[in-house]
């Protein structure tokens, strides 16, 4: 089995990202690296949205061999919008592989 090097980074648009949360940051993305050993990188931005109801927003873009996949998420603050997007990007791997399965299957 091959083992990947990941490169992490974070990205705060307009505000300056307080120790907190990017030790809140770190502690969800590396459930998807125990998750999903084949993640290459990662980058995570966060900046403001202009929905006054969800003000924060993220953006995760993940890389794996052959493929990039992204999540965005906005919410009230942006502890939460880490965690929602971490949380559609656990769902997006196995969709594609289910997919990736239905389209491979031969009858």
């Amino acid at each position: 089995m091959k083992s990947y090097s990941m490169k992490k980074t974070i990205i705060s648009y307009h505000f300056e990202t307080s120790e907190v949360l990017k030790d809140i940051a770190n502690n969800q993305l590396q459930k998807l690296s125990t998750m999903f050993s084949r993640i290459t990188s990662y980058s995570l931005a966060m900046g403001d949205h202009p929905d006054p109801d969800f003000p924060q927003s993220a953006e995760l873009i993940v890389h794996i061999p052959q493929k990039s996949l992204t999540a965005k998420s906005e919410k009230a603050t942006y502890k939460k919008a880490v965690h929602d997007v971490v949380e559609n990007m656990k769902r997006q791997p196995k969709h594609n592989k289910e997919k990736n399965y239905i389209t491979n299957f031969s009858f």
